[in-house]
């Protein structure tokens, strides 16, 4: 098999798994988990989210949170902003990487952003534009890249059209969501083909999601073509409360068991990150979905029911 040598994971759980869990983290909990993802060896993670907290009152606390945490040199902490006043907030507090977000279909876009795809596409070129008058990073997530929980299937060239606009404007990476975690490896392979024309791989990152156990092979295939950049939540956090029955991301423990195990370096600490994922299940009082996690647990590792 053709595989890179190397892969950078980004952690989202901070940010996209807690965002859809019952229960609300404290500050301090969240910092703990996060200082502790930062000793794992991630070089990236998504740390909070500085959108309203009437939307997602799971992260509200944005601010203190990423004031708090230990920043280490060499990792990118990164915010999800929804827009021009999320990512004032953002910046006010020194962050120097954000994501902007927006779906490939409409009627999901309707339900996430209540705007259509051609009313967002000024408002994160705008917000994209100010991010890069002060030097940060932008990623732009694109949502139901491979089918919507609304309207079936997407077209390919619809979802070429986003992410062509936001790299146009300025944004310096893709993350690809399999929202609803429909994805086969044939449609990865589809995809990524007709995207890999107009897009360089180096700026497409997978978020895929494991509703239907299809995650690592979709990401296998991204792999072989080329993709080095893959977004996994701790545990296997996560969800969309705008589409209903979709389960949580794919878990960074299974990310990197594929990875280490064809020989791909990533530059995590499994031993580590096993210990984050503990800190995790006890933050968060229940189990989590990941097979590692079920592995660990088996052979001794701790339950969430020594809370």
């Amino acid at each position: 098999m053709n595989l890179p040598n190397e892969v950078t994971i980004w952690e989202v759980g901070p940010r996209d798994g807690l965002q859809n869990e019952p229960i609300h983290l404290s500050t301090e909990q969240k910092i703990a988990w996060i200082n502790s993802l930062t000793d794992t060896g991630l070089s990236h993670i998504e740390v909070t989210s500085f959108v309203s907290p009437r939307w997602i009152p799971q992260l509200a606390d944005a601010a203190e949170v990423f004031a708090g945490i230990q920043k280490k040199s060499g990792v990118m902490y990164s915010a999800l902003v929804p827009n021009e006043q999320g990512l004032e907030r953002a910046l006010g507090v020194g962050l120097t990487a954000v994501a902007v977000f927006m779906s490939a279909s409409e009627m999901h876009n309707k339900k996430n952003i209540n705007k259509t795809i051609d009313e967002t596409l000024p408002v994160l070129r705008s917000v994209t534009q100010t991010a890069k008058a002060h030097h940060s990073y932008v990623r732009g997530y694109v949502s139901t890249v491979f089918g919507c929980p609304y309207e079936g299937d997407v077209k390919i060239d619809n979802v070429l059209r986003v992410a062509l606009q936001l790299v146009e404007d300025g944004v310096d990476q893709i993350s690809l969501g399999d929202t609803i975690g429909v994805a086969t490896p044939l449609q990865t392979e589809r995809v990524l083909s007709r995207l890999l024309q107009e897009i360089p791989a180096n700026r497409l990152s997978l978020h895929m999601h494991n509703t239907r156990g299809t995650a690592l092979a979709n990401i296998l295939v991204g792999l072989t073509m080329g993709i080095t950049h893959v977004d996994s939540a701790l545990g296997g956090l996560g969800g969309c409360p705008y589409a209903p029955g979709a389960s949580g991301n794919v878990a960074t423990d299974d990310v990197l068991y594929l990875l280490h195990g064809c020989g791909i370096q990533t530059g995590v600490e499994e031993g580590k990150l096993l210990q984050s994922l503990e800190l995790l299940q006890k933050s968060v009082g229940h189990s989590l979905s990941s097979h590692a996690s079920k592995v660990h647990l088996a052979q001794g590792g701790e339950s969430c029911a020594t809370v």
